[in-house]
C-alpha cells in the first residue's frame, strides 16, 4: 500500500470519526413516514460529502420512494477496471428506545466503540469507503480505477424500488464488479471475505376455524382448534433431526464441497462457548453437519412468530377463530425462492387437518448467491485485508441474505465482492448498535488498498 496514503489516513483518523458522527446524527429511518424528510436530508448530506472529497459527478436520483445517491469518478480511463461501490444510508427503527444506553442518534464513543443507530449497518461500513477514496484523491489527485457510487435509502425496507432503478440506469451503472461492505467479520481481528449468502423465502400461514371466537367450555371438544391445527402444521415441517420435510425441498440444494467443509473445520468455533453465550443446553439442527455448516451452508426453516387466541394478562377461556404463523426458510444455491414458496404451500395443504381453512401468503424472498473466489476482485480484497490487518483473510459464507447481490448479477451481470468490517455482536437492528473504531480505521486502509491492488492487477474483474 502507498505509504503516503497510509500516513494520510492515520493523520486524519480523528476527523474521519467526527464526520461519521455527523452522518449518524441524521435519523434516516426509511420505514417511518415521519422520518421521510430526514431520509432526504441524509441523502443530501452524503451528496455534499462525495462532492467535497473530489467526485466531479454527484446526483440525488429519484425513485418511487427514497432517493439514491449516485457519484462518478471515471478519470482512470477505459482500460482501467470500474468498481461500483454499493451501500445504504437508511437505518432500522430504534425501538425499544428504553434499552439504549445512550440516545441512538447522538453518537457516543465508549471503550473504542462508536454507539449509534446505523453505526455498523450500514453507515459506518459505507462511509469508510468514502474516506478511503478521499485519501487517494487527497494524496494523488486521482483514483487508480474508475469508481461509481450507488447509495440507496431503502435497503432496510427490502430495496423495494432498486430493481426498477437498476433497470432504468443499466447502461450508466456498467462496471466490472460491485464492492459491498454490509457483512461481518467471522471473529474479532480476523479479516473475512464472504463468498456466499443464503437466500430467503418468507411466508405467513393463516388458519381459520369458526366464524368468530367461541367459549371453550361450550364449544371445546366439538371443533378443531385453529391454534392446535397450526401447531400440528408447524411441527410437521421438520423431523426430530432437524431435516425439513417439504417434498422436493432438497432437490436442488448444492452440496458443500470437500474443500468447503475443510475450511469450515478450520474456523475458530467452539461449541461450548457458543452454547454458553446463548444460554442454551444443547444445539439443534440438521444431522450430519456441524453448527457452522448449518448456520450458513445449509438451508433452514424457522417459525419467526405465532399469533392466536387470548394472550393478555389473566385467564380467558376462548376457542379462537384464527391463528397465524410467520415462517422463514433460508436457502442455499441452487434453490429458487419462488419454487420453494410453491413447495411450501403444497406441503402445508397436505398437513392441514379437516375442520379448518388454511391459507399461505408469501411475503418476500431473495435468491441465494455464491461468488467464485478466483476473480481479480477477490484477489484485490485479499491483498487489501492483508495490508490492513497484517494477516491473511479467511473465506466464509453468511447465514443471512443480501438480495441485491443477485440483483446486480441478474440485471447488470456484475459479480460482487463482500468485504465486511462489522462484527456479529455489534447489535445491528437492536438497541446499542455500535461499530468498533479499530475496524473503521482498518476498513479505511483496506478500502484504499483495494482500489490500488485492483489497479495493479491491471485486469478488469
Amino acid at each position: 500500500m502507498d505509504a503516503a496514503v497510509r500516513q494520510y489516513i492515520t493523520e486524519h483518523e480523528p476527523e474521519y470519526i467526527e464526520q461519521l458522527k455527523a452522518l449518524l446524527r441524521i435519523p434516516s429511518v426509511s420505514t417511518d413516514p415521519a422520518r421521510a424528510a430526514d431520509v432526504v436530508r441524509c441523502a443530501e448530506w452524503l451528496a455534499e460529502e462525495i462532492e467535497r472529497i473530489g467526485f466531479p459527478t454527484v446526483e440525488i436520483l429519484p425513485t418511487g420512494g427514497h432517493p439514491v445517491v449516485y457519484g462518478e469518478h471515471l478519470a482512470a480511463g477505459p482500460d482501467a477496471p470500474t468498481v461500483l461501490v454499493y451501500g445504504h444510508y437508511d437505518v432500522q427503527p430504534v425501538d425499544p428506545i428504553e434499552l439504549w444506553s445512550s440516545p441512538p442518534f447522538e453518537p457516543e464513543v465508549r471503550d473504542g466503540k462508536l454507539y449509534a443507530r446505523g453505526a455498523t449497518d450500514d453507515k459506518g461500513q459505507l462511509f469508510l469507503h468514502l474516506k478511503g477514496l478521499e485519501a487517494l484523491l487527497a494524496v494523488h489527485g486521482s483514483l487508480p480505477v474508475n469508481v461509481k457510487l450507488l447509495i440507496e435509502g431503502e435497503e432496510e425496507i427490502g430495496s423495494v424500488h432498486l430493481t426498477e432503478f437498476l433497470t432504468k440506469h443499466r447502461d450508466r451503472l456498467a462496471a466490472d464488479l460491485v464492492l459491498i461492505s454490509d457483512t461481518a467479520m467471522y471473529a474479532p481481528e480476523l479479516p473475512t471475505i464472504c463468498y456466499g449468502l443464503r437466500g430467503l423465502a418468507y411466508l405467513e400461514v393463516h388458519v381459520t376455524g369458526p366464524k368468530g371466537d367461541l367459549h371453550s367450555g361450550t364449544f371445546g371438544g366439538g371443533l378443531k382448534n385453529p391454534i392446535e391445527a397450526l401447531a400440528n402444521i408447524i411441527t410437521g415441517l421438520k423431523d426430530a433431526d432437524g431435516r425439513i420435510l417439504i417434498d422436493g425441498f432438497y432437490d436442488k440444494v448444492r452440496d458443500l464441497t470437500d474443500d468447503e467443509r475443510a475450511a469450515y473445520r478450520k474456523l475458530p468455533f467452539d461449541r461450548d462457548t457458543y452454547l454458553r453465550e446463548l444460554d442454551v443446553a444443547t444445539d439443534f439442527g440438521e444431522s450430519g453437519y456441524t453448527i457452522p455448516e448449518r448456520l450458513s451452508g445449509r438451508p433452514t426453516l424457522e417459525c419467526n412468530g405465532i399469533l392466536g387466541g387470548f394472550t393478555g394478562e389473566g385467564a380467558k377461556t376462548v376457542l379462537p377463530s384464527k391463528a397465524m404463523a410467520k415462517i422463514s426458510m433460508r436457502l442455499v444455491p441452487d434453490q429458487d425462492p419462488a419454487e420453494i414458496d410453491r413447495l411450501f404451500a403444497a406441503q402445508v395443504a397436505k398437513l392441514a387437518p379437516a375442520g379448518v381453512k388454511v391459507e399461505v401468503r408469501p411475503l418476500h424472498g431473495g435468491k441465494p448467491s455464491i461468488v467464485p473466489t478466483d476473480n481479480p476482485g477477490i484477489r484485490a480484497a485479499q491483498v487489501a485485508l492483508m495490508e490492513a490487518y497484517g494477516k491473511p483473510a479467511i473465506f466464509t459464507r453468511e447465514g443471512g441474505s443480501i438480495p441485491v447481490v443477485n440483483t446486480f448479477l441478474d440485471l447488470l451481470g456484475i459479480p460482487s465482492v463482500l468485504m465486511g468490517f462489522g462484527l456479529h455482536d455489534e447489535n445491528l437492528h437492536a438497541p446499542n448498535e455500535h461499530f468498533n473504531l479499530s475496524n473503521y480505521r482498518r476498513g479505511i486502509l483496506a478500502s484504499a488498498a483495494f482500489f490500488e491492488a485492483l489497479a495493479a492487477a491491471n485486469v478488469p474483474a
